[in-house]
């Protein structure tokens, strides 16, 4: 499922909010919102943005981990891969 960079997330919909959050950051990401080896922001911010537990937030971070794209540098914060 697609999805855009200014969808929100829906609760009661088929796709888990994690799997959401995954497909909104990548979208924002593909629009230009952050560039290649710049910080997303915060977990803190993106629970307050998305109206998401923090567990979720980080659920779809390690998900975009292991797409190799975002990484993350321990004690500075969640940065976009390189294409």
């Amino acid at each position: 499922m697609d999805f855009g960079p200014d969808d929100v997330i829906d609760h009661d919909g088929p796709v888990t909010p994690y799997r959401q959050l995954a497909g909104i950051l990548k979208a924002r990401i593909a629009r230009g919102d952050w560039a290649p080896n710049r910080a997303i922001p915060s977990e803190a911010r993106l629970v307050q943005e998305y109206g998401l537990a923090r567990t979720t937030v980080r659920r779809a971070i390690a998900l975009l981990v292991e797409e190799r794209v975002l990484f993350v540098v321990p004690q500075r914060g969640t940065f976009v891969a390189e294409r």
